[in-house]
């Protein structure tokens, strides 16, 4: 059976640092001297049917219903008016990094978490798989937190992993996500096993890696109007700051955490511009 993850979109949040283990950074870039706010609430536009949609419904993904199954993605990532203090830019974000940078696939679907009232139930913001040479599989847990201020999102990340990865929330959530896990990827008997009540969550915490993504407003971002090395340098410096912080939470002596760093230069009109977009597909 076809992979249905095999095609995902383009994502243009472009690598600013090397590749590493722990921590790294991607920016939208700019154009014509500003920070490119207008495309990246496009790009995430594009992503949002990879999001939200079940693998048999991306299977069954093609030219003749893309316009409907962009409607079906828009109408399951919230309905709410009140978008301000909403995450899933973030979540969405994260996804497509992971997608793109770290060949990651959904277990199952974040919006297939969501109560009758649109919000949704407490869980990991991201939970991927990736594929290891040799057969074997790593689970990405992640967290995702999109804020005006980074200091404030990694504060708010740090309380979120420590609640997360209690004996108790890991039971529920391995209750949760056991029976969401697609048959039709692959290892899928694999990765229901490592979730399943009789596994034991040392095995889990062992197999797992742990993204944080922090999106947020950067003085860098609002003071260059290019991605120049001056600029990446600035952005490390964020980045690196943000890093110590995990650090000094004692969670990166508990687990396998990899900072994903995103620096904005208007939060505020991100989420506008991304609202505005999903609210015109959820017309009619």
């Amino acid at each position: 059976m076809t992979n249905p993850y095999n095609i995902a979109p383009n994502c243009i949040l472009t690598r600013l640092t090397e590749a590493s283990e722990y921590l790294e950074s991607f920016c939208a870039g700019f154009e014509l001297s500003e920070w490119r706010c207008s495309g990246l609430a496009d790009n995430l536009i594009e992503w949002i049917i990879d999001y939200a949609l079940k693998s048999d419904e991306l299977r069954d993904t093609n030219h003749t219903n893309t316009f409907v199954r962009l409607k079906q993605a828009a109408s399951r990532i919230y309905t709410s008016k009140k978008y301000d203090r909403r995450g899933e830019v973030g979540e969405i974000a994260a996804h497509a990094i992971c997608r793109t940078y770290f060949n990651t696939i959904p277990v199952a679907a974040r919006v297939n978490y969501l109560t009758a009232s649109n919000d949704p139930v407490k869980a990991f913001d991201l939970v991927h798989v990736r594929y290891l040479d040799g057969n074997g599989i790593e689970l990405w847990l992640g967290e995702a937190k999109f804020f005006k201020d980074r200091n404030d999102a990694i504060k708010d990340a740090i309380a979120s992993i420590k609640g997360h990865i209690t004996a108790g929330f890991l039971k529920n959530e391995k209750l949760l996500l056991g029976p969401q896990v697609s048959n039709d990827i692959p290892h899928s008997a694999e990765i229901k096993k490592l979730l399943s009540a009789e596994a034991s969550l040392d095995e889990l915490i062992a197999r797992a890696i742990f993204p944080v993504l922090i999106a947020a407003n950067s003085d860098a971002t609002s003071n260059h109007v290019s991605a120049n090395d001056v600029y990446s340098v600035e952005v490390t410096d964020e980045m690196n700051a943000l890093w110590e912080k995990l650090k000094a939470s004692g969670l990166t002596e508990r687990i396998k955490l990899k900072l994903i760093y995103v620096p904005l230069g208007d939060k505020d009109a991100l989420n506008k511009a991304f609202d505005d977009r999903l609210k015109g597909l959820q017309i009619g």
